[in-house]
């Protein structure tokens, strides 16, 4: 058997049951696709289900409100997906009569749609003869063919991507695509693949020549930047205070709570007594409470967060924009970053 004859038929007999593989729809393919890059299925899923059950159709979410989605994208990072699908699903109203495009070259013109989501969904949805290269399958290929063509390079890409069109069985090219990302994900794993089991093993460079860990070569990315938010939290009677983030820094329209950033984690004690802290809460402040720093790990940037509880601070200098009380026991309803409603489902939890 050649390469795409072993991987679909591994495929026919390890592939998992995952609910957008049932349809060839190319809205419900385009849902999955766009909420498993950077996630894994296990958690992925449950995402993927709220959605299509929430919006079976596109017209459904090109109708919802920015503020329905982001709630419902809570936990899974990377916003702007959630705001650029949004965008994408109103053009998609406007420019294809709400029939969400199953062409590689509709699909490409898309926001938020890439050579990968385009070739997936394209396949997928109606056997288009384009192949999908992700980082399972730049994986399986850098092994296979013992190429060390740095995957995330300009050059890498392109070779990657003529090789796996050379391998792609154009007759069945959804099922060689679906087959080569899942054994890439569950057979040729990063970490300790299983290549006793592999039916590709007699001919994989990478095990012929012991070089499985080496592979696939990947240029080192720009170091994280680091951060420092001290945030504030202020509860009166049953409220909390909070703020709408704007745009031009990360989750743009999401709900934190006051902040000030500074170079370092600042003292809480010099903190309060900074003019920029006093011209919001005057100069009565009293600190109740001080969490340990907390590290929130972003894609290219290193967050360490520290939440200061204040009590005695003058309401007239409330006045900064943005900033509102709202009820606690209404908070699910505020799209907020991972970091802010774990801290504060944890401090609610030790505070009752």
């Amino acid at each position: 058997m050649d390469f795409a004859e072993e991987i679909i038929e591994w495929y026919q007999l390890h592939k998992r049951d995952l609910p957008w593989r049932n349809t060839n729809d190319p809205y419900i393919i385009w849902l999955s696709e766009i909420i498993m890059q950077q996630t894994r299925v296990e958690q992925g899923t449950p995402y993927f289900n709220r959605f299509a059950e929430k919006y079976p159709t596109v017209k459904q979410f090109a109708d919802a409100k920015e503020e329905e989605i982001l709630k419902l994208w809570q936990g899974l990072g990377y916003y702007s997906r959630g705001r650029n699908m949004h965008h994408t699903a109103k053009i998609v109203m406007e420019e294809h009569a709400g029939y969400f495009p199953s062409s590689y070259d509709a699909l490409i013109k898309l926001k938020g749609v890439g050579e990968y989501t385009a070739a997936a969904i394209s396949s997928f949805s109606s056997n288009e003869a384009k192949a999908v290269v992700d980082g399972n399958v730049f994986r399986l290929l850098s092994r296979y063919f013992g190429i060390d063509t740095p995957i995330n390079s300009g050059k890498g890409k392109k070779l990657f991507t003529e090789l796996a069109n050379e391998l792609l069985d154009k007759s069945q090219a959804g099922e060689f695509n679906q087959a080569i990302m899942e054994f890439g994900s569950l057979q040729c794993k990063p970490k300790n693949p299983n290549c006793p089991a592999c039916p590709l093993q007699a001919d994989c460079e990478a095990k012929k020549t012991m070089r499985i860990h080496e592979l696939p070569v990947k240029i080192k990315s720009q170091k994280s930047r680091e951060r420092f938010f001290n945030y504030i939290l202020v509860l009166k009677d049953n409220q909390i205070l909070l703020n709408k983030r704007g745009s031009g820094d990360i989750w743009e329209n999401l709900y934190d709570l006051p902040l000030f950033e500074n170079t370092s984690l600042c003292p809480a004690q010099d903190l309060i007594k900074s003019e920029e802290f006093i011209s919001n809460f005057g100069k009565q402040v009293q600190v109740k409470s001080i969490s340990k720093p907390i590290k929130h790990i972003l894609s290219h940037q290193k967050i360490y967060a520290s939440f200061i509880t204040i009590e005695n601070f003058s309401e007239e200098f409330l006045a900064k924009k943005n900033w509102f009380f709202a009820n606690q026991n209404e908070l699910d309803q505020f799209a907020q970053p991972k970091l802010i409603f774990q801290f504060l489902e944890n401090f609610h939890k030790f505070s009752h």
